[in-house]
């Protein structure tokens, strides 16, 4: 039986090897870890200010649908009221046209 009984069968020289390498590879996976936790909190950063920019974009649309619904209603309510008066001035030239080629043909 040569084998000590306190260190659980293995040998002092081999424990310490294992024991070193997984203290490297859990001061590797710490370090991913923290990598990892500040991109995320980056990532979150980036996302709130990309949130807050469109938002402030939404509202510059909605003011600016606004503004150009207004403008169609003014366009509509403009167009419906000078057909009628652009009809009646058109009629009135015509008629002026009408007398004066017929005083020009009179005179000749």
């Amino acid at each position: 039986d040569g084998a000590p009984t306190g260190n659980y069968g293995y040998t002092n020289s081999g424990y310490s090897v294992y024991e070193e390498e997984n203290e490297k590879l859990t001061e590797s996976l710490r370090t991913k870890v923290s990598a990892i936790k500040s991109l995320s909190i980056e990532i979150g950063t980036e996302v709130k200010n990309q949130n807050k920019l469109l938002s402030e974009m939404d509202n510059d649309f909605d003011s600016a649908t606004g503004l150009l619904g207004a403008t169609m209603g003014r366009l509509r309510r403009l167009s419906r009221g000078s057909q009628t008066k652009l009809l009646c001035y058109m009629m009135l030239f015509a008629l002026f046209v009408f007398f004066v080629t017929y005083w020009v043909i009179k005179l000749r």
